[in-house]
């Protein structure tokens, strides 16, 4: 499991749970459940450090919880 923080909401528009990765840009994923859309965020963080590595890209390390002002 990796630990960049996953920030989970509902979309009425979407109809489903939104899991946004905002550490790793574009990254996210959604499901019928929260559970569900955090369990496919997990696929899509591997996914998109596989993809980056493919393209030798930077991949930031997890900073964990985001501070916002």
């Amino acid at each position: 499991m990796y630990r960049y923080e996953v920030i989970v909401y509902w979309s009425d528009e979407d109809e489903a749970y939104i899991a946004e990765v905002p550490e790793l840009s574009g990254c996210m994923a959604d499901g019928a459940t929260y559970e569900e859309a955090v369990k496919m965020a997990q696929v899509m963080i591997a996914e998109w450090i596989e993809t980056a590595q493919t393209l030798n890209r930077e991949i930031p390390k997890p900073k964990g919880k985001l501070a916002y002002a």
